[in-house]
């Protein structure tokens, strides 16, 4: 018997009121949960992902464990980029390596294209199982943003003040327009595939592109953005862009063809509308908060869930992604205090 889907949140994710206000929690699958530190144990990040029965396992947890209204699929931001000739590790402890960090024009000009099929059947062969399954709620494929994925690139890895990928963008646009140009066609590509596989939404992560002030964003990312989100607009999914600490560029994002911006922590959904942000809203209660008292997490998830009813148009998620540190029955207890909470009579 074919079981029903929840769509609450694509719903929500189209700008239209629900009975309740649906939640989902970015980094929900794995890191807090128990089993998948078990499965860690075994097998890296990359190792998981090129199994897609485990990977989906992965991916459907928290929709079991938390009762969450969406299902993102477990990988990395980083996962196409060897397909372009990166070679990048996730290093416990410190997050994504590449061993050739982009440093010329030559380099640029030297990167390959993606072809999903070949590249990442692992990922889609997951997407095409979890559809298989009949996942009970809609599962968000995702990709990393240009700017994020570049600074990984030229970085060589994390960064606290991005001055590598600042300095090329400054001193060679010709070389940073063209890695632009070659992110957005494999970014289209990738989530291209997603959706074709069963991915229902798609967010976009642009993590840290935060440490843009907006008008260098208007001349080197928005442009590259625009034509991304124009293209995948045309799937007829719901689209999601989320950075962190980008407080000055949520009117940059209002502008683009998006339908949902993710909140980090730092900006309130009643100080958004105010600035002029007429998206759906994702958001955003600070992750650290859950390390807390059940009381303040009680009274700070009320206050946004609040916000959100009189100012209309959200979903609830965290400012940034799930800690380690978070206990599982902590993430069970929220979604419940969401849902019943946002109850509309």
């Amino acid at each position: 018997m074919t079981k029903k889907m929840n769509d609450t949140i694509l719903q929500a994710y189209r700008g239209k009121e629900t009975s309740y206000t649906p939640a989902w929690f970015m980094r929900q699958a794995g890191r807090s949960q128990p089993e998948y530190r078990e499965i860690k144990k075994k097998y890296s990040l990359f190792e998981i992902t090129h199994q897609p029965e485990l990977s989906a396992y992965v991916t459907r947890l928290p929709v079991e464990n938390y009762n969450v209204d969406a299902a993102i699929l477990y990988k990395d931001i980083m996962t196409p980029l060897p397909a372009m000739g990166i070679d990048v590790e996730i290093k416990a402890g410190i997050g994504p390596v590449v061993d050739n960090p982009i440093r010329s024009f030559q380099d640029v000009e030297a990167l390959g294209t993606i072809n999903p099929n070949a590249d990442i059947p692992y990922i889609l062969d997951t997407i095409r199982i979890l559809t298989e399954e009949q996942l009970e709620v809609p599962l968000i494929g995702f990709s990393g943003a240009p700017f994020t994925l570049a600074s990984y690139m030229i970085e060589g890895g994390p960064s606290k003040n991005y001055h590598e990928t600042k300095k090329l963008m400054y001193r060679e646009p010709e070389t940073w327009f063209l890695l632009m140009d070659k992110l957005a066609d494999m970014i289209i590509t990738y989530v291209e595939a997603q959706v074709e596989a069963g991915a229902r939404a798609i967010q976009l992560f642009d993590s840290w592109v935060g440490s843009l002030n907006a008008p260098d964003y208007r001349v080197f990312i928005k442009p590259v953005m625009t034509r991304i989100c124009s293209e995948l607009r045309k799937l007829d999914v719901p689209l999601i862009i989320f950075g962190v600490g980008a407080r000055h560029l949520l009117l940059e994002w209002n502008d683009l063809p998006v339908d949902v911006i993710g909140l980090d922590w730092r900006t309130s959904i009643t100080e958004a509308r105010n600035m002029g942000v007429t998206k759906v809203l994702q958001g955003n209660l600070d992750p650290v908060m859950l390390l807390t008292e059940w009381e303040n997490i009680e009274k700070r998830t009320k206050n946004i869930l609040d916000e959100g009813k009189e100012q209309g148009k959200h979903v609830f998620n965290l400012g940034h992604g799930v800690t380690p540190e978070i206990k599982p029955e902590t993430l069970k207890k929220l979604t419940n205090l969401v849902h019943e909470y946002s109850k509309r009579s």
